[in-house]
């Protein structure tokens, strides 16, 4: 599926994941308990590639600083602030956010496996997230080498989604914005 959108091979995953869920017995309880395996086995295989990654950052330690203007909220009539801070920092930024988002994801699947007792979810969400863990930037970078220029340059543009609408805009780390940013006089406390 090379040069479709992460979103389209989602959606053709889903619906033919769903497709072949209606085929299987998930009342066999060896059926069920391999399907309940299938999640754990993802969710474990997407921690590790997290803490293997955390663990290369952390070895790089890479102090380049990294300038750029986060955006304002939407709605809002303030200017974006300005961010200073290093790749490192960024970068472990990106991975509790991650990491957050893995925990969440399974925070929900425990409800709605175990409060609900739905069992399709369990095929989706063994296959979706650890495809998600695979095509992401920190991945593309740490993982499989490959260098932070065009989509992979920090920081990070937002994947386009179905609420990328209700947003606010990209961060801009173009050199005019980072300027107007600092004489402004928006931000600009170093993280840590």
């Amino acid at each position: 599926m090379v040069g479709l959108s992460p979103q389209i091979t989602n959606l053709i995953i889903i619906l033919g994941v769903m497709q072949i869920a209606k085929k299987i017995p998930f009342e066999d309880p060896f059926v069920l308990n391999a399907c309940r395996a299938a999640y754990i086995l993802s969710n474990v295989i997407i921690l590790g590639i997290n803490l293997y990654i955390k663990s290369v950052v952390d070895k790089k330690k890479d102090l380049t600083t990294l300038k750029y203007v986060e955006p304002a909220p939407m709605g809002s009539s303030e200017e974006g602030k300005l961010v200073t801070t290093t790749i490192h920092a960024y970068d472990v930024g990106q991975i509790k956010n991650l990491l957050r988002a893995q925990m969440m994801g399974v925070g929900m699947m425990a409800v709605m496996h175990l409060y609900f007792h739905y069992t399709n979810p369990l095929l989706i969400q063994s296959i979706i997230p650890l495809k998600g863990a695979l095509e992401s930037n920190m991945t593309k970078i740490h993982l499989f080498g490959q260098p932070a220029a065009g989509d992979l340059k920090r920081p990070f543009k937002q994947p386009a989604g179905f609420m990328s609408g209700l947003q606010s805009g990209p961060a801009q780390s173009d050199k005019k914005a980072v300027e107007a940013a600092e004489r402004a006089g928006r931000g600009g406390a170093k993280e840590e």
